[in-house]
């Protein structure tokens, strides 16, 4: 039997197992930020219409352009190595750059190597020689065109892409050292559509830092945007477009225009 002295104390200890719980809840609710969503569109021009620009990586920046004038600076007068000059100075042939521009790819593991470039017509110089090495290695043809890549030159392989890479890095690690925060990075899909997410409020950049080959010009993004409190657990569109897209359907949408360049001319050193 409980008497009636213990009975004050035991109660007051329920009470505070009974409150506790809620206690502790309602601290790490109100501690939690709510987060926002980017959904990036990039729509560039084609023609009298406009299509979304695939495959391209973009970089979210914490800060405003005036907070990082001499970074936007820096990449408005980089030099812009294009994928045609870097491969012709690598002596490739016009048939291996045709099949790198088709896919707008940076390197040969973009798409596969199918036998209609390896045989006939189509045939590219560079994937028929690194087949027949392979063939003598492997002693098989098909197994030698499915490996034909270890048998091409590293600069004809992936030089370009990693060059990019590289430079990327660079800035990257540039912004990221000024201001200690991480940039964020999100790639486009086949329609041109990212999302960046879990972003707290405040003011950002929106950047692909290394332009972009469209056409016979070089774009380059850097377009600042606001995430305010009340776009918070939200999703909010952000269309992007080049100077040429004059598509009626993005026209009034369009929040920030790319700085276009013509792309540089390089002299043939084809083989």
């Amino acid at each position: 039997m409980v008497t009636a002295s213990l009975r004050k104390p035991i109660s007051f200890c329920v009470l505070l197992l009974l409150l506790a719980p809620g206690a502790v809840s309602q601290t790490s609710v109100s501690a939690e930020t709510p987060r926002g969503v980017i959904r990036l569109r990039v729509r560039v021009a084609q023609g009298d219409k406009a299509r979304g620009l695939p495959r391209k990586r973009f970089f979210l920046i914490k800060g405003s352009l005036a907070d990082h004038k001499t970074l936007v600076d820096q990449l408005e007068r980089q030099q812009i190595v294009t994928r045609d000059c870097y491969y012709r100075n690598q002596g490739a042939s016009t048939a291996l750059i045709d099949w790198l521009a088709e896919n707008d790819c940076e390197s040969v593991y973009c798409r596969e190597i199918e036998l209609k470039n390896v045989e006939g017509i189509q045939a590219v110089p560079e994937f028929q020689r690194a087949v027949a090495a392979g063939e003598k290695e492997f002693g098989n043809r098909e197994l030698a065109r499915k490996w034909l890549t270890v048998n091409l030159a590293k600069e004809l392989r992936s030089g370009f892409y990693k060059a990019r890479q590289q430079r990327l890095t660079r800035f990257i690690s540039q912004i990221e050292n000024a201001g200690q925060t991480r940039v964020a990075s999100v790639m486009t899909d086949r329609n041109g559509t990212a999302y960046f997410t879990d972003i707290e409020p405040g003011i950002y950049i929106i950047s692909n830092l290394l332009p972009i080959e469209i056409g016979n010009n070089s774009s380059l993004w850097n377009c600042q945007v606001t995430i305010k409190a009340g776009d918070l657990a939200t999703e909010r569109p952000f269309l992007i477009g080049n100077p040429g897209n004059k598509d009626p359907r993005d026209a009034k949408n369009i929040k920030c225009v790319s700085v276009e360049k013509p792309l540089p001319v390089c002299e043939s050193r084809v083989r």
